[in-house]
């Protein structure tokens, strides 16, 4: 191979590997970009039952905080209990509105429910993410997810707002609402009926196991006293 050869095929190298490097940085960037959203933590729970829910808020900014976090609970499936867990340096306001029709509960009717809480006071700085805690219970049986619409300001007076619906393919849009996935009772039923009904084939077979050692032990046994009996009674004769 000539020089100029080498010169070609080391500079051709050199180039596909900075188009690489530019390509890997922009995934890696996409996918930092595409996670840092508002989001319920965890992301499922079973419905009818009570659960802690965790809104976790990235700070989205280089050059400015988030200075108050704002969550949307639904009206249209309202939820009865509602309380929240102390943000240590965060002012916790919560607001309840009038239900248009209210909703049979255990023990009564259920006229009003928290619609929206609000953080203030506290600071995300940046590079930097908050937790806020909030007891939910029980949860709607009648969907299959609930969407928190939220909102976030900075300390540079943009405002973001977290309310689209995240849908269920894998184009995901710009700012999807905080989601809690919702899976029936029947699920969590069915998999303990099955893990007892096993338990206890498990325990019937140990038992039958057992039963069938201890029958061959107490045969074996007899067996055994009968061939010493036999020849306790042969001794006998040979001696009279």
């Amino acid at each position: 191979m000539s020089l100029s050869m080498s010169v070609r095929a080391l500079r051709h190298a050199r180039r596909a590997a900075a188009v690489g490097g530019l390509a890997a940085v922009s995934v890696a960037a996409l996918a930092a970009a595409a996670s840092a959203h508002v989001t319920a933590n965890p992301r499922s729970a079973e419905q009818g039952s009570y659960t802690k829910v965790s809104f976790r808020v990235p700070n989205e900014r280089d050059n400015a905080s988030t200075t108050e976090v704002r969550v949307d609970l639904p009206t249209d499936h309202p939820i009865a209990h509602v309380s929240v867990r102390p943000a240590p340096g965060w002012k916790v306001t919560v607001d309840k509105t009038k239900l248009s029709t209210p909703v049979k509960i255990e023990g009564g009717e259920l006229s009003e429910a928290v619609s929206r809480i609000t953080w203030t006071g506290g600071k995300i700085d940046p590079g930097q993410f908050e937790e806020f805690d909030v007891s939910l219970g029980p949860l709607p049986t009648g969907v299959d997810r609930v969407l928190f619409k939220a909102e976030q300001k900075y300390s540079n007076g943009e405002v973001v707002t977290w309310d689209q619906d995240p849908g269920t393919g894998a184009d995901e849009p710009e700012h999807p609402a905080p989601e809690l996935k919702l899976t029936p009772k029947a699920a969590a039923t069915q998999t303990a009926g099955a893990v007892t009904a096993k338990a206890a084939d498990d325990d019937g077979s140990a038992s039958d196991g057992t039963a069938r050692l201890l029958g061959g032990l107490g045969l074996a046994a007899g067996v055994i006293g009968a061939g010493v009996g036999g020849f306790g009674l042969a001794r006998g004769r040979s001696r009279s």
